[in-house]
């Protein structure tokens, strides 16, 4: 129940507003100004009702050592009504509202909910922009290897800077956690981030996307429309896959970027902005450069500071800690249980490519945590791409390493993909020929030859032990 301090040095008006709220809150009660701002300290109400005119100190004194401690608690002042003028003053110092005496008793209960309500939502978006702020930190960027600490370090000496940041890197190496943690470590973590697909935006409509319109401007312009770089103002702007942008609106960028000011589509008037840019590029715009795709001036504009994000194969001391975040992040948002990678699967994922990096593993992570009954990721709950990838590495450099010879690199991989097939249909033989693209007679041919075939009879003989009927069932392969 929220507590209410109610602050007059008139009995029967505390009488009247403890009749009236008693049912719905805790009431607390001062009849001067030191009273007040003791009890306030001490109990520390939700919201304060404060007369104006006291003994000892008077509202507005009250007013301010309560501001002085507490921003955020409601103050509504109560006031005669020709002491409007000062009701408005106390206003200017932080109250959130005023009610003339003799006050309509709903008035009162209305004024009471909007600032409880108020505040609830204020506390709620406070907390909200905390949560954001602490996902967004460079804190949570996983990574112990030695480039992804000079990138932790770079985001710390960089984030309070005006500069803008230029981002390089392949898709999924997380340009745009870099460029949000940029923003939510640098004083301008309290105003917007705004993030645009630069790639996923029609020719025709990025200007209107970054600019804005007046109605009319053009035929579907049926009202007037803010543009990103607008919205964004005193926060920052990312522009990811800024190289898909048209040489025209490079212009108009570049524009904007010099002079801190740019006009909406169809009106006459600039407006100016106060925006940090923060771009991003999966391509070497020093070649689109070269090839007259990408304007010279607005490179070296944008790449004051640039980061270059490595490809998840190029640190692979990272990949571990990736794969311990995700199976935690996913067993949370699913709320299954938290499972682990066996030894083995975590060598095959770490020895794979990732040419899809980190947001490829984190797709593989939530497929295997969905497909996967058992605890623990074995290999065989890997998608078989991945496993495929790998043995063809190992086999290339082992043959070419004198390891392996060719035939026994042949023989392995054959292997791997006559397991892999028999594993998807459930060790039936004949669809395991079809997903092969061969005929049963050869699959078993093959089998036998490599030793795979005893090896699939015993496994059908503990099962017909296990289980009757499996007798009959295995025959059908």
């Amino acid at each position: 129940m929220e507590k209410i301090l109610i602050v007059d040095d008139e009995s029967s008006v505390q009488e009247s507003l403890n009749t009236i709220l008693k049912e719905n809150y805790e009431i607390l009660s001062a009849t001067d100004g030191i009273q007040a701002v003791e009890i306030f300290h001490e109990q520390t109400p939700h919201l304060v009702l404060l007369d104006i005119t006291m003994p000892l100190q008077n509202g507005l004194e009250v007013l301010r050592k309560i501001r002085e401690s507490d921003t955020s608690v409601p103050v509504i002042m109560l006031t005669a009504a020709n002491m409007v003028k000062t009701a408005v003053e106390a206003m200017k110092m932080g109250a959130t509202d005023y009610l003339t005496k003799p006050f309509d008793i709903e008035e009162l209960k209305l004024a009471i909910q909007k600032a409880v309500k108020t505040r609830e939502l204020e506390s709620e978006v406070k907390l909200l922009r905390s949560e954001v702020q602490k996902r967004y930190s460079f804190n949570n960027i996983i990574g112990k290897s030695r480039a992804m600490q000079e990138i932790y370090n770079q985001i710390e000496q960089v984030a309070d800077t005006k500069s803008t940041v230029l981002i390089t890197g392949e898709s999924g190496t997380g340009k745009e956690l870099v460029a949000r943690a940029l923003h939510y470590q640098s004083i301008r973590r309290h105003k917007p981030f705004i993030a645009i697909n630069c790639a996923a935006i029609p020719e025709g409509l990025i200007e209107s996307e970054l600019f804005g319109h007046e109605r009319g401007a053009f035929t579907d312009a049926s009202s007037r429309r803010s543009g990103q770089f607008e919205l964004a103002h005193q926060g920052t702007l990312f522009l990811d896959e800024i190289a898909d942008l048209s040489l025209t609106t490079q212009a108009k960028l570049l524009r904007v970027l010099q002079d801190k000011e740019f006009t909406r589509l169809g009106a006459n008037r600039p407006i100016r902005v106060d925006v940090r840019l923060i771009a991003a590029s999966n391509k070497d715009l020093q070649v689109l450069i070269q090839k007259g795709l990408f304007r010279e001036d607005l490179y070296y504009r944008i790449n004051v500071v640039s980061f270059n994000l490595p490809p998840l194969r190029q640190r692979k001391e990272d990949i571990p800690p990736l794969i311990k975040h995700f199976l935690a992040k996913k067993a949370a948002d699913s709320g299954l249980p938290l499972k682990e990678c066996s030894k083995e699967s975590l060598a095959i994922l770490i020895q794979y490519g990732w040419p899809g990096n980190i947001r490829e593993l984190e797709n593989v992570i939530e497929q295997v945590i969905t497909l996967s009954s058992d605890r623990v990721i074995s290999p065989t709950d890997l998608p078989p791409q991945i496993k495929n990838q790998v043995l063809r590495n190992t086999l290339q450099h082992q043959s070419i390493a004198g390891e392996l010879s060719f035939q026994q690199a042949l023989m392995e991989f054959e292997k791997e993909l006559i397991l892999s097939a028999l594993g998807k249909s459930n060790h039936v033989q004949t669809q395991a020929a079809q997903l092969l693209g061969i005929s049963r007679r050869i699959l078993r041919y093959r089998m036998e030859t490599l030793g795979l075939l005893k090896k699939a009879h015993m496994t059908s003989s503990k099962e017909t032990k296990e289980c009757p009927t499996a007798n009959k069932l295995s025959n059908r392969g």
